[in-house]
């Protein structure tokens, strides 16, 4: 099995500084593969707790060297919740990437682990008739200090839901939980490692120094 590592980071990263040098991006330094993955940025700013600024993915196998390629960006700069990312915004960036597996089918919308499991809700919307879903990676419902029960509401309302959540709501969802492995670098980390091992200076602003 795959697991998230350092060189995926710095390879999202890489892919984030080439965009804004108009550079292409240096080969990756981990192997072919097929994994469900996502891309999460944070940003943080004057010693704060990092702050989601993007987070997009696939809950579908593909290659990881084009998932990560494609997601760093579309996380970084098209996720419809948060204005694109600036190139004066990476000295404060983080990134996670997360490499999804053992996906189960749980018994019922109660069936996983705060912490443990990532969860994919599916469930018919009684109001429009309609099929929603969406997912919470891992982490998310730890980090929000969050029950289960209010994690599957949150997550309820990201799937685009609006009406009022009852249990007659939550007993419609089929539930889906899987685990992740995961590696997050600050971008000051990555800064040294392209040094390190690439002899490269880079500016405050991500770009190369001349």
């Amino acid at each position: 099995m795959v697991s998230a590592n350092k060189e995926m980071v710095v390879y999202c990263f890489d892919t984030l500084v080439a965009h804004f040098n108009g550079e292409q991006v240096p080969p990756p330094a981990f192997d072919e593969g097929q994994h469900p993955l996502f891309v999460t940025w944070k940003k943080a700013v004057n010693g704060g707790e990092p702050r989601l600024r993007g987070c997009i993915g696939t809950l579908e196998a593909r290659c990881i060297i084009n998932g990560f390629k494609d997601y760093s960006l579309t996380s970084a700069l098209r996720d419809r919740r948060f204005p694109p990312i600036q190139s004066k915004e990476l000295p404060f960036l983080q990134c996670t990437v997360s490499i999804l597996t053992n996906y189960e089918n749980a018994a019922n919308y109660l069936d996983w682990e705060v912490g443990k499991h990532g969860i994919i809700i599916e469930f018919t919307d009684p109001d429009y008739n309609t099929r929603r879903s969406a997912t919470y990676l891992p982490d998310v419902a730890a980090q929000e200090g969050w029950t289960k029960i209010e994690a599957i509401d949150s997550l309820i309302r990201k799937a685009g839901y609006n009406g009022t959540i009852t249990e007659s709501v939550r007993k419609r969802i089929e539930l889906t939980r899987y685990q992740s492995t995961l590696f997050t670098m600050h971008y000051g980390e990555y800064v040294s490692y392209v040094k390190t091992t690439r002899g490269v200076a880079l500016s405050v602003a991500g770009l190369k120094s001349r």
